[in-house]
């Protein structure tokens, strides 16, 4: 990936009233952005090609620079290759792709947005269709398991937000739900049977040290505080994003300030969370007053696990058990300075981390039978990247 510094002048968009906001008052227009041109090897190609190209796609996300990068990734040797730049003022941080693959849709932290791109299936490409204002600055966006609503969470504004999406991928104004939790809301997932929300939030003075549980009508966008509605955690552990097995009843959250990953027992009746394991993300001996999880993700296979942890500048691995989904730690791999963001490809051969404090992209190797982690390179990428995202976009 080329490194970039020229930097795009940020700005502050106008925001509306918060009565006009939930009101739908203030109407939000739609853009073009700019794309560079593809590589040559990339031009010319039909669609179908592409779709039969091994190749996958990867969007990072440079708040400070204002653009995303994507890159294609080789399914066998894990290799980055450098496609294009997309200018994205406002300062994107968040990404989030809808189930079919036909939308990107951002979190802008600097002019509180989210924007919907629409994605060229042929190369990659992004084009800007619309954005929406918020009240607040997103730190997580995700879509429903349908892709018909974009879910949003925001740490400073103590608040989740759900907009609707139209026929064509946009999310719309005004917000369907725009709902007060608590102080450190920093990320919002549907479950696989799309019926309930999960909003974890950090622990710091003030904040839950919980994972706020709702119902979710996927007919309507509403969201419903489950019983409980909090999940408030004994230790002070910071739930900070969390990760669904794709077999068992089972969720695990990154604990920000207890550096480490607790595992819960999702009741399908109910939607409602029970833990019943925390384990350390560092090694023994190491000092966990310095050190900070972030995200957390969970092989394809449901057999390992990855949270980097921010302080020691590793990623940690654990295996699954198959049938009880405890944990077991298998080892650390030394990272890029305050890893942020990280991403497995859609197989689970490689991870991609990158360093909030250098800019750069590390990749990793994994191995398909224990899970362990080797170092293969290293790539410039950029100022602040807060986002990395591995897909494919064809099956």
């Amino acid at each position: 990936m080329q490194d970039s510094r020229n930097r795009l002048p940020w700005r502050q968009a106008g925001k509306p009233s918060r009565r006009e906001f939930l009101q739908g008052a203030v109407a939000t227009g739609a853009g073009i952005a700019a794309l560079s041109r593809p590589p040559a090897h990339a031009r010319g190609r039909s669609q179908a090609e592409s779709r039969r190209s091994p190749e996958y796609l990867g969007y990072v996300s440079f708040q400070d620079d204002n653009r995303i990068s994507i890159c294609t990734v080789n399914p066998s040797t894990g290799r980055l290759t450098w496609r294009e730049d997309v200018a994205v003022d406002g300062g994107p941080a968040p990404l989030a792709i809808d189930p079919a693959a036909n939308t990107l849709y951002v979190g802008k932290r600097v002019s509180d947005e989210i924007a919907s791109y629409r994605i060229d299936r042929s190369t990659g490409g992004l084009t800007l269709v619309g954005a929406v204002p918020l009240q607040g600055e997103p730190v997580h966006v995700s879509t429903d398991r349908t892709g018909r609503y974009v879910l949003s969470a925001y740490w400073h504004q103590s608040t989740v937000g759900v907009h609707a999406v139209d026929a064509n991928g946009v999310a719309v104004f005004p917000p369907i739900e725009w709902r007060y939790t608590a102080p450190g809301a920093h990320a919002i997932q549907s479950d696989p049977s799309n019926r309930y929300v999960f909003v974890p939030h950090t622990a710091r003075p003030g904040q839950p040290n919980g994972i706020f549980q709702f119902r979710f009508d996927e007919s309507t966008g509403r969201l419903t505080p489950n019983d409980p509605p909090l999940l408030e955690l004994q230790a002070t552990l910071g739930p900070r994003h969390i990760c669904f097995h794709p077999t068992l009843d089972v969720v695990y959250s990154s604990d920000e300030q207890g550096s480490s990953v607790t595992a819960y027992a999702l009741d399908p009746a109910t939607g409602t969370l029970v833990p019943f394991q925390t384990i350390s993300s560092l090694p023994g001996g190491a000092r966990r007053d310095r050190n900070t999880c972030s995200q957390i993700q969970i092989h394809p296979s449901g057999r390992f696990l990855y949270v980097p942890n921010r302080g020691h500048e590793s990623v940690a691995s654990f295996t699954i058990d198959s049938s009880t989904g405890r944990l077991a730690a298998t080892g650390w791999v030394p990272t890029e300075p305050r890893p942020r963001v990280f991403s497995l490809d859609p197989e689970g051969r490689f991870l991609f981390v990158a360093g909030r404090e250098s800019g750069k992209l590390a990749s990793y190797e994994v191995d398909q039978d224990s899970g362990k982690l080797t170092p293969l390179d290293i790539y410039e990428g950029g100022d602040a990247p807060l986002w990395v995202m591995i897909t494919r976009l064809t099956v």
